[in-house]
């Protein structure tokens, strides 16, 4: 599946979350180290890190992301619905529609299906330790009222990065959790951008031109 003499771009996002997903499931599962005790004799010890949120929470997106957009495909090509299967045999199956969905008139749907590929696959690849450079944005922040607003691209999340910030709410983590941060998911942008004269086009630039996308399918053609 090529475009000219590139990969098709889904099909390369496809294939890199079919190739790291399951790695997810290792990053979840605890960890656990045999350590020598007093006698020389190894004992089982705690996982040797605590599971990690953002990684349970990324299986369960992309679970739901995959399932929904397999449905959504078969919808628009007039195919049955797909029958139940794990997220590999869900993606296999996809990859296998994608030239179908080249083929229509209409390029709506194979730009949804790109794009919910490349972000899924690159919120899998962050929570696997990729590393990602915030961007700084016009705005305070409404709690805080520090100019300390940035976002971070391959979450598709605005963040406050003050320490120090803390919000009226008392029932909020940020009163008990120093390591807490305010975020706001890119749907509320909106909403964040008018109650801080920010400028929500800036931070959807940020987010749609990290080049993160061609730096992935420049390492990914080979």
């Amino acid at each position: 599946m090529t475009t000219g003499s590139r990969p098709d771009r889904a099909a390369v996002w496809l294939g890199i979350l079919l190739r790291q997903f399951p790695e997810l499931a290792r990053e979840l599962a605890p960890s656990r180290t045999a350590r020598p005790s007093g006698g020389g004799r190894p004992t089982r010890t705690a996982p040797a890190a605590p599971i990690r949120l953002f990684v349970s929470d990324t299986i369960r997106d992309i679970t739901d992301g995959v399932v929904e957009l397999e449905e959504a495909v078969c919808e628009k090509l007039g195919l049955p619905r797909p029958g139940r299967a794990g997220v590999e045999q869900r993606l296999i199956r996809l990859i296998a529609l994608l030239d179908d969905v080249a083929e229509r008139p209409d390029p709506v749907l194979a730009e949804h299906v790109r794009a919910e590929a490349r972000r899924m696959a690159r919120r899998c690849s962050l929570a696997l330790g990729d590393a990602e450079t915030p961007v700084r944005v016009r705005g305070r922040c409404p709690h805080c009222d520090s100019v300390s607003l940035r976002v971070f691209p391959h979450r598709e999340t605005v963040l406050c990065v003050n320490p120090g910030c803390r919000c009226a709410d008392p029932a909020c983590a940020c009163r008990r959790d120093r390591g807490h941060r305010h975020a706001w998911a890119r749907a509320e942008w909106a909403r964040l951008a008018e109650a801080t004269e920010g400028d929500l086009a800036e931070m959807a630039a940020a987010q749609d031109e990290d080049g993160y996308e061609d730096g992935h399918e420049e390492g990914s053609e080979g």
